[in-house]
């Protein structure tokens, strides 16, 4: 497999003629106005996380029109994400009302901006949503000075939607407004001649139809009552752990016993993932647990598929070597991806590959998965407890991308009440059975939101 340069390239008279052509793209849009809403959404069952429990989500509904192609097609598209401050905002000055407050105010501040941002000019989605990435990450003065992660988040409902109107004025699939292999000027720098569109085309296979389905346990739950009810409700066979990370064997003994449970509620054998949620001071106590759990219980060793971000987002402050851990499981980066410049120093540093969210944003996300297949790293897509159309979003992305898990889909689980009015027409994929979500047969616009 080719590799893509690890440093961007620049200058080239070719990436200039690129840019030159972006407006007479097929997929190229104008947008013409953007908003978002909110909507509280109480959890039905509590979401443990290293930084603290989660009981209410704030929901992010995004609406975009725009204008596309040679005709100005109009169309208009939705996004959905929860603003989880908790998982993008863990930490600072601001309480957690101030900082759900702060996100909900740069959302409304960044569909202000995202007409503004390319103006008359035609420009492909997936430009333009790596522009907004950019414009948020870098714009001063915001109330509350949100970090990276969540500078992201708020931006990602509106890239959503973005695309989402686009494939519904071409009444075509987002993922088909790569083929005429349009400049991504944001993006193409990361990759090798062919440009980054080409990429991320070849990223994208033919759709899965079937997902696997995974449940979230963490150590606090009724592990068996909860496991059992699960695998006998809807045949889960894949779970996601979450661990502490601060005590090795503790962690390990609460993964064995986890797999235990599991294994005899499916009668046979089941896949784990682990996540931490940077809870681990570093490798050293990563291989303590493994190790730890490959002594008490093989078994449970063998069906650990892979592991989260382990240790802080923070990956160029607090950098460690992952090659000694990731010799025996792969180590997946999560909470630290938050922007293309950080692959190449996640690759450097070892880590095996990245757990993709769509609440990062969906330009950020196709081009990072891209990447890392260029680079030869591995792909999941993990959840935010995104309901409704964020749960169709990630369901299509995971059934196109190569990603070792399908794709996690846990607003089942967390925030059912909100995905009432796509039952039961969407029921196979919205409400898992024997293990899997099945996807509509017929492959729809845009991102979904007309299903």
């Amino acid at each position: 497999m080719k590799k893509s340069s690890a440093t961007p390239a620049t200058g080239s008279r070719a990436a200039h003629d690129r840019a030159a052509t972006a407006s007479s793209c097929f997929a190229a849009a104008r947008v013409v106005a953007a908003e978002v809403a909110f909507r509280s959404r109480p959890l039905a069952t509590p979401l443990h996380l290293s930084s603290g429990v989660i009981v209410e989500v704030t929901e992010a509904q995004a609406v975009v029109d725009v204008e596309a192609g040679a005709r100005r097609r109009r169309g208009r598209g939705r996004g959905v994400v929860s603003l989880s401050d908790l998982w993008a905002w863990p930490r600072g000055a601001l309480d957690r009302a101030q900082r759900v407050a702060a996100l909900r105010a740069f959302c409304q501040t960044l569909a202000a901006e995202l007409p503004r941002l390319a103006g008359r000019e035609l420009v492909h989605p997936a430009e333009l949503g790596l522009r907004l990435h950019a414009w948020a990450r870098d714009v001063a003065d915001v109330p509350g000075d949100p970090p990276p992660l969540a500078r992201a988040l708020c931006a990602s409902p509106l890239d959503a939607a973005l695309h989402d109107a686009v494939g519904n004025a071409l009444e075509t699939s987002a993922f088909a407004l790569f083929d005429d292999l349009p400049p991504l000027p944001a993006a193409d720098r990361y990759f090798a001649p062919g440009g980054a569109a080409r990429a991320i085309r070849g990223v994208l296979g033919p759709p899965r139809r079937e997902l696997p389905a995974w449940l979230v346990v963490h150590a606090a739950d009724d592990v068996e009552a909860t496991v059992a009810d699960a695998v006998r409700r809807a045949g889960y066979r894949s779970f996601k752990l979450k661990i502490a990370g601060a005590d090795p064997r503790r962690d390990a003994a609460e993964t064995a016993r986890v797999h235990r449970a599991a294994s005899a509620a499916a009668g046979g054998s089941v896949t784990l993932s682990i996540d931490s949620n940077e809870g681990h001071a570093g490798p050293a106590a990563v291989r303590e647990y493994l190790h730890a759990l490959e002594r008490i219980d093989p078994a449970a060793y063998r069906s650990v598929a892979y592991l989260e971000q382990p240790t802080s987002r923070e990956i160029q402050r607090e950098a460690f070597d992952w090659r000694p851990v990731t010799a025996h499981k792969p180590v997946l980066l999560d909470e630290g991806l938050t922007d293309l410049e950080i692959l190449p120093i996640a690759r450097r540093q070892g880590w095996s590959g990245l757990a993709l969210k769509t609440c990062k944003g969906h330009s950020l996300l196709l081009a990072s998965a891209a990447w890392a297949q260029h680079n030869g790293l591995a792909l999941t897509l993990q959840d935010l407890t995104n309901p409704g159309i964020g749960l169709i979003h990630a369901a299509l992305v995971g059934a196109r991308l190569p990603t070792l898990n399908g794709v996690e889909l846990n607003s089942p689980q967390f925030t059912p009440a909100a995905n009432r009015e796509f039952l039961p027409r969407l029921s196979p994929l919205f409400e898992p059975r024997d293990g899997v979500h099945r996807l509509p047969q017929s492959v729809p616009p845009g991102l979904g939101s007309c299903l």
